[in-house]
């Protein structure tokens, strides 16, 4: 994450993410999330930087992961379409690693202060971590098991071709049968990884299948920093004799002495501990399933889509005119949407309903300062999915301003009906 944050500003994206837009799309509850200007949004990512640093090299460590969590967090919650799982991912593995004993072993916070060191740590303190790690993988691969991505090998049929430029392997991006060997391959290993990196006996080899896939998604797929990310995490599972010689030879290359008391870490109160640690896994396994209390195509609708470690699952586009009315006059005229989001911002509005209703809020208060008269907004979207047709989206005579989001099935986006496929309709 600290190779992120550089990169992050080095590429000029803290003007673009979060100066530049007029607009920024909120997640629901937390519309109270501003971005800082210029100064601040930097100063945000330098502590980043530190907090990070301070991670990695156990130096104030506490202080320094609270920092990063909620430095992180903050730049995240300021612009819904910017949502990744492995952002989510990283918020929450930084929030257990506020409570976690990280830097009681090879740490800067050890060598000024021996007595912090530990021989040893609970159970559950590495239980917690690979717990995380597997839900992730696991349901990501239950997520692939749908008709569209095993069956017609949906998205990758239309993402695979465009990389047959590609040396060695670019010639077998053409075919069909590619993107359905991809498709069966990163649904199985998605599912099984993580008990054959829980064995012994294959360990090894599972973790050489972590760093080929991973490496392959990202030159593939323009998923930033989460290969690098879940490779380097993905040792939690090896076994305490392993990263004991590796910390190891990193003590005899630094000529540190270890101290060789076989002290145990504990929480201070481990009741409440265990009952905060049982709220939050229950929260973690649950909260993925909540898309079965919607109705509809998930794909379509996103009812429950987010926070559920549904990986790149499908292709979804879409183009949004908006109108605005002045219900004195009876005037309308057609919005520039680019007058106020960047082109990123406009290609997910464009395809999520939430987004739209947002954006539809916005135009209203934004024209009615301007001088209309209790403007009216509809929409005219049309969205395409996996390749389908486009289809109208919403109805585009729903005054989007009387309708106020929330946790209730969105009843007017337009229900999804695919004649070829029956499995999508309910």
């Amino acid at each position: 994450m600290l190779f992120s944050t550089l990169r992050f500003m080095y590429m000029g994206w803290v003007e673009n993410h979060f100066v530049d837009p007029m607009m920024h799309f909120t997640y629901f509850g937390f519309n109270w999330v501003k971005p800082l200007p210029a100064v601040g949004m930097y100063v945000v990512h330098v502590l980043m930087i530190l907090g990070s640093l301070g991670i990695m090299l156990g130096f104030r460590y506490r202080v320094a992961a609270l920092v990063y969590f909620l430095c992180f967090t903050y730049c995240e919650l300021i612009d819904l379409t910017y949502y990744l799982n492995h952002y989510y991912f990283v918020s929450i593995v930084s929030l257990i690693m506020v409570f976690l004993p990280a830097n009681r072993g090879l740490s800067l916070d050890v060598w000024l202060n021996p007595s912090l060191e530990r021989k040893q740590v609970p159970a559950w303190v590495i239980r917690l971590l690979q717990l995380q790690l597997a839900i992730v993988y696991v349901y990501a691969g239950l997520a692939k098991i749908n008709h569209a991505w095993l069956m017609e090998a949906m998205p990758l049929r239309i993402w695979l071709p465009a990389h047959d430029h590609l040396p060695l392997i670019g010639w077998a991006m053409r075919y069909k049968a590619t993107a359905f060997l991809f498709s069966w391959f990163g649904m199985l290993y998605d599912t099984f990884i993580v008990f054959f990196l829980l064995w012994k006996p294959t360990r090894a080899l599972a973790y050489v299948a972590v760093i080929v896939f991973h490496v392959m998604t990202g030159i593939l797929f323009q998923i930033g920093v989460f290969p690098l990310v879940m490779i380097a995490l993905t040792p939690i599972f090896f076994s305490p004799q392993w990263h004991e010689k590796v910390q190891g030879k990193v003590r005899a290359w630094l000529r540190l002495s270890q101290n060789t008391s076989i002290e145990i870490w504990q929480p201070y109160q481990p009741r409440v501990w265990g009952m905060i640690l049982g709220t939050y896994l229950v929260f973690q396994l649950l909260f993925p399933w909540r898309y079965l209390l919607y109705d509809g195509n998930l794909f379509w609708n996103e009812e429950g889509y987010r926070f559920s470690w549904r990986v790149m699952l499908m292709e979804k586009a879409g183009t949004a005119l908006f109108y605005v009315k002045d219900t004195k006059t009876g005037r309308e005229g057609v919005v520039d949407n680019s007058e106020f989001l960047n082109p990123h911002q406009e290609k997910q509005m464009a395809m999520q309903p939430d987004m739209i209703l947002q954006y539809a809020h916005f135009l209203a208060e934004h024209y009615a300062e301007k001088g209309v008269y209790e403007p009216e907004v509809r929409a005219e979207v049309y969205v395409t999915l996996n390749g389908r047709p486009s289809r109208l989206y919403i109805d585009p005579k729903v005054n989007l301003v009387e309708i106020q989001d929330g946790w209730k099935q969105k009843d007017w986006v337009l229900p999804y009906k695919d004649p070829k496929n029956k499995l999508t309709q309910k």
